[in-house]
C-alpha cells in the first residue's frame, strides 16, 4: 500500500510538472500571437510611412486583422471534434508564414495578408486553449485560471511592443515581421513536441448537421446572445480609442518612436495588473457583479479623456487606469461566458471571441475618421456612448441567468 501511494504521488508530481511546462509553452506562444495582433496599433504612423500609405489605410489593416476573429466561430466546433493540438500547431504556422511574407515583400497588400494570417492563427489557437483549461477547472476557480492564462495578453504590450519599438528604431519597420515569423515557426515545432499525446477519441468526423445545430443553439440562447452583444459594443469602444492613441500621443506631446513604444508598456502594466486582479478577486466578488461595475467605470474613463491631454504623464496615467479597468472587465466576462453553455464551451468561447473581433473591426474602422474629425474629445464621447450599449446588452442577456 505504501509503495502504491508513493507511485501515485510520483505520477501526480510528474503530471503537474508536465502541465506547468505545457502552460509555459502556451503562454509564450500566446504572447507572440498577441504581439503580432497588437503591434500595428502604436506603430501605425511608422507603418504608414514605411508602406507609403495614409494612416487610415493602417487602421483599415488593423480592422482586417481583427476580422479573422469572426472565423473563430467556424473553428470552435471543429476543435471539439479533431483535437486542440492540431489547431494550436496550425495557428502558429499561419503566424510564422504570414509574418515572414510581410517582411520579405514590403507591399501594402502583402502586409495586409500577413496580418490576416497572423490574426487567423490567433483565432484558431485561443479558443482551443481556453476550452481546454475551462473543462479542467471548476467554475468557482474559473476566473483565476483564465486570468493567469491571459497574462500573455498583457505581456504582448509590456514586453513585446517595447522590443518591437527597439527593433524598428534600430533596424527598420520590417524587422519585427522577420523576428515574429521565425519564432512562430519554431513555436509550431515546440508545440508538436510537447503536446504529443491526447487521450480523447477524435476518430469521428465533423458532422455538418451537428455543426449547424450547435450554432443554432448558440444564437437562440438569450444569455449567449447578450454576452456576444455586450462584448461587441465593449470591444468597439476600446478600439475606437486604441487605433489612434499612438497618433494622439505623438501629435499632442511630440514623442519619438522609442518613447511611444516604452510608454505603451504602461498599458501592458495596466493589463497585467487587471489580469492579476481577475485571478485574485473576480471569483470572490462575483463575475456578474464585477463585469457590470467595470463597464460603468470604463464609460466614465472615456468621458475624462479630453481632460488628461494637458501633460504626457497625465495622459499615460489616464490610459493606465482605463486599460486596467477594461482588462479586468473583459477577462472576467470571458470567465463568465465559459459557463453559459457548459456542453459546448469551445463553440461559446469562439462565438464570444468572434463578437469581440467584430466589435474591434467596427471600432478600428470608425476610430480614424472620428479622430480626424473631432480629436480625442470626439473619440472619448463616442467610446462612452458605445459602452452604454454594452451594459444594456449584458443586463438583457443575463437577466435571470444562474449557473447551471
Amino acid at each position: 500500500m505504501l509503495n502504491l501511494n508513493q507511485a501515485n504521488k510520483s505520477t501526480q508530481s510528474q503530471t503537474r510538472s508536465q502541465l506547468i511546462l505545457k502552460i509555459g509553452v502556451v503562454v509564450i506562444c500566446r504572447l507572440l500571437l498577441s504581439t503580432a495582433r497588437r503591434f500595428a496599433y502604436p506603430f501605425a504612423p511608422a507603418l504608414s510611412r514605411g508602406l507609403g500609405v495614409p494612416l487610415t489605410a493602417i487602421t483599415s489593416l488593423i480592422a482586417v486583422n481583427w476580422a479573422t476573429s469572426l472565423l473563430g466561430i467556424v473553428f470552435g466546433p471543429i476543435g471539439d471534434r479533431i483535437g486542440y493540438r492540431k489547431l494550436m500547431i496550425a495557428g502558429m504556422l499561419l503566424l510564422g508564414i504570414g509574418m515572414l511574407a510581410g517582411g520579405l515583400v514590403p507591399l501594402y497588400g502583402v502586409v495586409l495578408i500577413a496580418l490576416l494570417m497572423a490574426g487567423l492563427g490567433k483565432s484558431i489557437f485561443d479558443p482551443a486553449v481556453q476550452a481546454y483549461i475551462s473543462e479542467r477547472v471548476p467554475y468557482r476557480r474559473r476566473g483565476m485560471a483564465i486570468g493567469l492564462m491571459e497574462i500573455s495578453w498583457a505581456g504582448s504590450t509590456l514586453v513585446g511592443i517595447p522590443l518591437i519599438a527597439l527593433l524598428i528604431n534600430s533596424v527598420g519597420w520590417r524587422s519585427p515581421f522577420f523576428v515574429m515569423g521565425i519564432i512562430g515557426i519554431l513555436g509550431a515545432f515546440v508545440l508538436a513536441i510537447f503536446f504529443s499525446g491526447d487521450n480523447k477519441d477524435y476518430s469521428k468526423p465533423v458532422q455538418l448537421q451537428q455543426y449547424k445545430k450547435m450554432l443554432q443553439i448558440l444564437f437562440k440562447d438569450t444569455p449567449s446572445l447578450g454576452a456576444m452583444a455586450y462584448v461587441f459594443f465593449f470591444s468597439a469602444a476600446i478600439d475606437n480609442l486604441f487605433v489612434v492613441y499612438g497618433a494622439w500621443l505623438e501629435k499632442a506631446f511630440d514623442v519619438g518612436i522609442v518613447v511611444l513604444g516604452l510608454g505603451t508598456g504602461v498599458i501592458g502594466a495596466a493589463e497585467l495588473l487587471g489580469e492579476i486582479m481577475v485571478a485574485t478577486l473576480s471569483d470572490r466578488l462575483g463575475l456578474k457583479r464585477v463585469v457590470s461595475l467595470g463597464i460603468l467605470l470604463c464609460c466614465a474613463a472615456y468621458v475624462l479623456l479630453p481632460f488628461i491631454s494637458q501633460s504626457f504623464y497625465l495622459a499615460l496615467a489616464g490610459l493606465f487606469i482605463l486599460f486596467l479597468i477594461f482588462e479586468f472587465t473583459i477577462i472576467s466576462s470571458l470567465a463568465l461566458c465559459t459557463e453559459l453553455r457548459p456542453g459546448m464551451r469551445s463553440t461559446m468561447i469562439a462565438g464570444f471571441t468572434a463578437a469581440a473581433g467584430l466589435g474591434r473591426i467596427v471600432g478600428a474602422l470608425i476610430g480614424g475618421p472620428v479622430w480626424l474629425t473631432g480629436g480625442i474629445a470626439a473619440t472619448g464621447m463616442i467610446s462612452a456612448g458605445i459602452t452604454v450599449f454594452a451594459l444594456i446588452s449584458l443586463h438583457w442577456g443575463l437577466r435571470g441567468w444562474r449557473k447551471r
